[in-house]
């Protein structure tokens, strides 16, 4: 039914509270354009069914009338419907394996599937994310992680009052935690066997910039990435700061010809004209927050092998943290082996044996790979992302999605998010099918 919108109820995993559109933003849909809003019941969404009923939507198990069904994560094809239209983060577009069933279930019932990932402008730019409340939760665990490893090794710091992201009802309550520590560090110093305390920080985008948001909160100094190791060797480190490490494209690979010039475009079109240059920093780093775009065609950032190399020493390397928010399985850091969540959120790698001991105790870094970090921010994170999606939602709601792909009237920028549809993959995604 056109103008008529569902939102399902989320059940890939018990931890997720997020939704695509709070109830404030489903009364606008309805108060000013009109669009008829059906809600799935569910228990443990971050806003009470009541609170979408309040705000005008219809609260029933069946959304077969709703033109385009609406949800965060992927959902198990016993759950949708033959030749419905979804919305939701599918992560079909590398060919991730997990997912190929389930796009293949969407093409053999010949189900519509637009992805939020591609809701992108003219320029390539990304409209709908959680991105930052990635950064955000991925930031505090990490420091929540740290605190909790170093108290391991017998050393009290001020990390240890950083609570883990789940603790904090609202993000001004984490950026006050965040000010108070930074507030220690200054007053009493971080242990000398801790000094000088440097985090790098992969990408700048917007998982990134989150994760910088609060760092900032620290006493942070920033260094240049080909700086690091100059520094290092001076030595002149404060206990009363914490050191950043922004490292971009150009920092992390480098062209295979050593003549070569690193041309960003080039690394896009042809990563195979490139080796990974991040390992060098390894050795500097006390812990790594890594937030870039990855797929299986770029090198690596971290590997099982420099890992090894680094722990194979007499003495403890610095490196204590990989705060993984890219969260690629086997991916740009090869430790992640495993996706975690809130209620077991951390494991080590011990990188001599390949072992992994969930928790923070064991001879390697300490990986933090929770594949949905803004679920631990979930209500501010649900408005940001509702707020990004709401421009969008009365065209797909109007939409007449029965219509050949050529022959849809929607909004370039979802034309561009449609993956699927009648039973096929669109122009721009026929090269999953060799994953199929």
């Amino acid at each position: 039914m056109k103008n008529c919108i569902g939102i399902r109820k989320e059940t890939k995993d018990v931890t997720q509270q997020r939704v695509p559109l709070s109830p404030d933003q489903v009364r606008t849909l309805i108060e000013d354009h009109g669009v008829r809003v059906l809600v799935e019941p569910m228990e443990k969404r971050i806003f009470p069914d009541a609170d979408y009923m309040a705000a005008g939507a219809e609260l029933t198990a069946d959304l077969s009338d709703a033109n385009v069904v609406f949800g965060v994560k992927e959902i198990d094809p016993r759950y949708m419907q033959d030749g419905k239209s979804y919305v939701f983060f599918s992560h079909t577009i590398k060919g991730q394996s997990y997912n190929m069933s389930m796009l293949q279930h969407i093409l053999d019932r010949e189900i519509s599937l637009f992805d939020y990932e591609l809701i992108k402008d003219d320029e390539g730019q990304r409209k709908v994310f959680f991105g930052n409340f990635a950064g955000y939760a991925g930031i505090i665990d990490s420091i929540w992680a740290m605190g909790r490893r170093l108290e391991h090794e017998g050393l009290s710091t001020p990390f240890r009052n950083i609570e883990y992201a789940t603790s904090y009802g609202l993000l001004s309550e984490a950026e006050e935690a965040f000010r108070e520590v930074g507030a220690q560090i200054t007053n009493e110093g971080l242990p000398s066997e801790l000094v000088p305390f440097v985090c790098g920080f992969t990408g700048y985008g917007n998982v990134s910039r989150g994760a910088q948001h609060l760092y900032d909160l620290l006493p942070s100094v920033n260094i240049a990435p080909r700086d690091l190791a100059a520094f290092m060797e001076a030595g002149e480190f404060s206990d009363r700061v914490v050191y950043k490490v922004e490292f971009r494209e150009e920092d992390m690979f480098a062209p295979k010809d050593p003549a070569a010039p690193f041309v960003l475009q080039e690394f896009y079109d042809h990563p195979e004209r490139y080796d990974n240059a991040f390992e060098q920093y390894l050795p500097h780093l006390t812990m790594m927050l890594n937030g870039i775009y990855w797929e299986p065609r770029y090198p690596r950032l971290v590997t099982t092998e420099a890992a090894r190399r680094l722990f194979s020493g007499d003495t403890r390397p610095s490196l204590r943290v990989i705060g993984d928010v890219t969260c690629d399985i086997d991916g740009s850091v090869q430790l992640t082996v495993k996706e975690t969540n809130a209620l077991n959120p951390v494991f080590v790698f011990e990188p001599a044996s390949g072992y992994v001991r969930d928790g923070w105790e064991g001879d390697g870094p300490v990986i933090l790979a929770v594949d949905k970090l803004p679920t631990e921010l979930p209500r501010e994170a649900s408005a940001a992302f509702g707020a990004s999606l709401l421009p969008f939602v009365p065209a797909l709601a109007a939409a007449d999605l029965t219509r050949p792909f050529a022959e849809l009237d929607l909004p370039a920028a979802l034309s561009r998010s449609l993956i699927a549809h009648g039973g096929a993959l669109t122009p721009e995604f026929e090269y999953i099918r060799q994953y199929l």
